[in-house]
């Protein structure tokens, strides 16, 4: 080897290496978000717009060198607060890049692959959303303290009841493809867990272990807390393959929680729940070729008492 081939053969190296050290970066999803941080001096960019391409490109330079990168979402009001909690100064890109660093262990992520942007940040909004679900949940499943009569731990019993209420739910709806929508009003905004599961002619189901955990905690939630939360469910099934209803049929049923358990609505009461507005209480057109049906009768497990 002659010494003037050893500068290529490091620089080989050094591609190589940065190959295998991963990459982090914290993107701001929304106009609101970077709004607030455009109040810093050291922050480069006027245009939302122009920031996610430069963002965009960043990400499928270092993908197409091979370095795996994880993406997070950038809060400024929780950067804010990671910088007075260390003492940082938060106008200093080197603070920015600790709390990226931060938030890729410890916030919600999703590993980048080469797509477009537009269609990765509605997937990681979604997934911190969860996860923040997931967080106040189980805060709030870890004061339900204990049971007055037998001081059974309330948290491990609530929970043992929802992964009850979801195995029995889903046995019920049979085969299908089914979205499960858990809302619980505890505290502002109300906890929320999406469950999407499909289950085939022999019964095999296909779940995601992650958001089926956050399902089970935000409706053990409710059940620890006697909460007047409820269930909704969407179920897909293939209709005709011919005539005026050929394609897929859609079932929607409820349960409220009453007493600590999930009850069924009448078909009426899920029409109304379903086609009214949330937010004005208007009513809203039902959806063409969709049925609206009571909910379906689940029964608690054996228990020995009631817990208070």
């Amino acid at each position: 080897m002659t010494s003037a081939s050893r500068p290529t053969d490091q620089a080989r190296a050094r591609r190589t290496l940065r190959r295998e050290v991963p990459s982090t970066a914290a993107v701001l999803a929304d106009e609101r978000d970077f709004a607030a941080m455009r109040r810093y001096r050291t922050f480069p960019f006027d245009d939302h717009r122009s920031y996610l391409q430069q963002m965009e490109a960043l990400l499928r330079t270092l993908a197409s060198e091979g370095v795996l990168t994880t993406l997070s979402l950038f809060d400024p009001a929780a950067y804010e607060d990671y910088c007075a909690d260390l003492a940082l100064d938060p106008d200093r890109p080197d603070s920015r890049t600790r709390y990226t660093a931060e938030v890729a262990c410890t916030g919600a992520t999703l590993p980048y692959a080469g797509e477009p942007l537009k269609q990765l940040l509605p997937l990681l909004v979604e997934e911190a959303d969860r996860q923040a679900n997931w967080e106040r949940a189980s805060a709030l499943l870890a004061r339900a303290g204990t049971c007055e009569d037998c001081g059974e731990d309330l948290a491990h019993a609530a929970f043992a009841r929802a992964t009850h209420v979801l195995r029995h739910l889903l046995e019920a709806l049979g085969e299908g493809t089914h979205h499960l929508v858990c809302s619980i009003p505890a505290g502002e905004p109300s906890l929320l867990a999406i469950l999407h599961a499909t289950s085939s002619d022999d019964g095999r189901l296909q779940l995601s272990e992650a958001t089926t955990l956050v399902f089970c905690t935000v409706l053990a939630t409710g059940l620890a807390l006697r909460t007047p939360g409820g269930i909704v469910s969407r179920t897909t099934t293939a209709g005709p393959t011919a005539g005026p209803t050929a394609g897929t049929h859609d079932t929607v049923r409820g349960w409220s929680l009453r007493d600590g358990w999930p009850c069924p609505l009448t078909a009426a009461e899920v029409f109304t729940a379903y086609c009214t507005d949330a937010d004005t209480g208007e009513p809203i057109p039902p959806e063409h070729g969709v049925d609206y049906a009571p909910g379906l009768t689940l029964t608690p497990p054996t228990e020995e008492h009631r817990h208070r």
